[in-house]
């Protein structure tokens, strides 16, 4: 399993390549001030650190315990990422609609958006991480095939 360390390297590094490509993105498409979505992402991402630091360690001995290892197949992949951002979105709505000064529906549909990019970029991600930082349980569960 992984290390604090390692789980804190992963949340930040994960945090700060998103907020590059998010804020600009979500800026030009939803017509708000990039100002207004920095806060958005900034707020969220700070939500998300913490959530991404416990979610992924109950997830990992989730899988510990059902499985006897921490390696993902793709299918589990996509569901990690997918339970990760409906539980993301329940809390961020409220804050989202609040900040804006929009309706929870507006806020929903940017929300919606915003997943929709966290899935695919967490996916890619977490798979680019994995090799990038493999453990070496893998290593030997590999060899041991």
């Amino acid at each position: 399993m992984r290390s604090t360390r390692d789980r804190i390297r992963h949340a930040l590094s994960f945090e700060i390549i998103a907020l590059l490509i998010v804020t600009p993105l979500g800026a030009l498409f939803f017509h708000k001030p990039i100002e207004d979505i920095g806060v958005i992402a900034i707020g969220g991402a700070t939500i998300a650190t913490g959530w991404n630091y416990l979610y992924n360690l109950g997830f990992d001995h989730l899988m510990r315990r059902m499985t006897g290892g921490t390696q993902k197949s793709p299918a589990i992949r996509v569901a990690h990422s997918i339970l990760f951002e409906l539980g993301l979105l329940i809390v961020l709505l409220p804050f989202v609609a609040w900040y804006l000064d929009i309706s929870l529906w507006e806020a929903l549909v940017m929300d919606i958006a915003f997943a929709l990019f966290y899935v695919a970029y967490a996916f890619v991600f977490n798979w680019a991480y994995d090799r990038i930082f493999p453990l070496p349980e893998w290593k030997e569960q590999a060899e041991a095939r």
